[in-house]
């Protein structure tokens, strides 16, 4: 196949809204500290559903506005860490619920990578002809993980997901997905965990800020190089939503100062896998970036474990 395409998005997050003031009524924090050191107004919190119910609910809506119907789809990849079940995976119940038979279904655990190296597998797969028609998802319920009593880790997180329905591209057309650039540094892997039968996020702050406002700049930049892309060409970017610093960090090291940067950690905090996908739907929804436009996706967290690649907006 010629390269693959993103024809869709779709998006869930449950509707119950926890600010900083609830937070700030079970810890010892407040709106100013939290906005001041991570940026982060509100966040959603999911009570009945699961990540299974949420991943289904945004790959339905990315399915529906593509024109395919659940009988196209050959692949469907689940990005998350948070699933509690071992088996059956995710990928499956998501399919399940659908109703599309027999796919190709994984589950993929990078963490906060998930999703752009989920869609870097269905790219490959789809450009060996193993699929032709893909759903890609991440989906997390962090909230099942987080220690409410922890004011240095609750503030943080936040539950939802995102979808594309990810199809090959004609011959004649140009990819409109972009290599890859992937990869972790496993002697700081201790950084941000989810350890043991009875887990709780831990993470070293300090540790993961310095990797990433230091490290990954140069990384995404490798994204645009291998797609042909210069940073000046690009409309938007989605970067995994850990930070606002985080985020405003790389930014200024990519030098891209017309571009949209997403910034849905605002409304969302940090969502891990489903985080860049939820981030570039609401923009594709919102109509701020032009269809074909060339945007930079860039995840990067636990493991340590980073993946970005540049992808046309559908």
């Amino acid at each position: 196949m010629a390269g693959s395409r993103i024809v869709a998005l779709g998006h869930y997050q449950p509707s119950r809204v926890v600010t900083n003031d609830d937070l700030a009524r079970m810890v010892d924090t407040n709106d100013e500290w939290i906005r001041d050191r991570v940026g982060i107004v509100t966040r959603r919190i999911a009570d009945s559903e699961t990540v299974a119910d949420m991943a289904a609910a945004a790959a339905g809506k990315a399915l529906a506005n593509s024109g395919l119907t659940a009988a196209d789809i050959g692949l469907v990849v689940v990005a998350t860490c948070t699933s509690v079940d071992r088996s059956p995976n995710v990928a499956c119940r998501v399919a399940a619920k659908l109703g599309i038979t027999a796919p190709g279904a994984y589950d993929i655990n990078t963490a906060c990578s998930g999703f752009a190296y989920a869609l870097g597998t269905v790219d490959h797969a789809i450009r060996a002809g193993a699929s032709r028609n893909a759903i890609v998802i991440g989906a997390e319920k962090l909230s099942d993980f987080t220690d409410w009593t922890d004011r240095s880790t609750c503030i943080i997180f936040g539950d939802g997901a995102g979808a594309a329905v990810v199809t090959a591209a004609a011959e004649d057309e140009p990819a409109g997905v972009g290599p890859v650039v992937w990869g972790s540094v496993p002697e700081k892997s201790d950084a941000v965990r989810i350890e043991g039968w009875r887990p709780y996020i831990q993470q070293e702050g300090q540790a993961v800020f310095r990797w990433a406002t230091t490290a990954l700049a140069p990384l995404a930049l490798q994204a645009c190089e291998r797609a042909g892309v210069a940073p000046s060409e690009l409309a938007a970017f989605v970067p995994h939503q850990a930070n606002a610093r985080i985020i405003d960090g790389i930014a200024k090291r990519l030098n891209i100062p017309d571009a949209i940067i997403a910034k849905d950690i605002v409304e969302s905090g940090n969502t891990s896998a489903a985080s860049v996908p939820l981030a570039l739907s609401k923009l594709v929804e919102r109509r701020e970036v032009p269809s074909g436009a060339p945007v930079l996706l860039f995840g990067f967290g636990g493991g340590l474990t980073y993946a970005g690649q540049v992808v046309r907006c559908p």
